[in-house]
C-alpha cells in the first residue's frame, strides 16, 4: 500500500484536521486558487451566503502537501471528503503536483466545480468583501477564514494582490 499525498490550497494549509507524515510545499499546475465558491454551510447559509476558497482552472497554484501513512489514508479521505463534498460544489480530483524537493506525487485535491449553483465566478475585490465582511456558518466567521488564510498564504512567501484588496477592504 502506498502513502496518500493531499494538496491544501487554503484552509488545509493551516487547519489540515488529519495526521500527516510529512508538510511539503507544493504547486499544482492548471489550477489556481480563488475565492469563487459561495458557502452555505462552513461559512455562510443560503439566506446569507460567504465565500470560500476553490481551486479553479487556469494557471497555477502554491499550497501545502500532505503525506499521509497508508493506515491512515481510508481514514483521512472520508475525513476530507465529509469536509469538502458537503454541497458536492468541489469534485475530488487526483492530480501531479510538484514538491518543493524537486520529487512529483499524485495528490487528492478538491476543485471547483463551474457548473454547480454555488460557483461565484470572478468577483472584484470590493464584492468579494462586501460578501465576506456579512457571512457567518457553522464553521465560524467569513471574515476569520479569509484573514487566516490569507496570513498562511502570506507565510508561504506568496503575494496575491487581489486577496490583499479584499483583506484590506474587511
Amino acid at each position: 500500500m502506498t502513502d496518500l499525498w493531499v494538496f491544501g490550497y487554503a484552509s488545509l494549509i493551516w487547519q489540515p484536521g488529519f495526521a500527516f507524515e510529512e508538510r511539503v510545499k507544493a504547486r499544482l499546475s492548471g489550477y489556481h486558487r480563488a475565492l469563487c465558491i459561495h458557502s452555505h454551510v462552513h461559512r455562510g447559509t443560503p439566506e446569507r451566503p460567504g465565500l470560500v476558497f476553490g481551486l479553479d482552472r487556469g494557471g497555477s497554484c502554491i499550497g501545502m502537501a500532505f503525506r499521509v501513512a497508508p493506515d491512515k489514508a481510508a481514514e483521512v479521505l472520508d475525513y476530507l471528503r465529509a469536509r469538502e463534498l458537503v454541497t458536492n460544489v468541489y469534485r475530488e480530483t487526483a492530480a501531479s503536483v510538484l514538491l518543493a524537493d524537486g520529487r512529483r506525487v499524485h495528490a487528492t485535491t478538491f476543485v471547483a466545480d463551474r457548473g454547480h449553483s454555488q460557483y461565484a465566478g470572478r468577483l472584484d475585490p470590493k464584492a468579494a468583501a462586501m460578501i465576506v465582511a456579512g457571512a457567518h456558518g457553522s464553521s465560524g466567521a467569513n471574515v476569520d477564514y479569509v484573514r487566516s488564510s490569507f496570513a498562511e498564504i502570506a507565510a508561504l512567501g506568496l503575494s496575491d494582490r487581489w486577496l490583499a484588496e479584499v483583506v484590506a477592504r474587511l
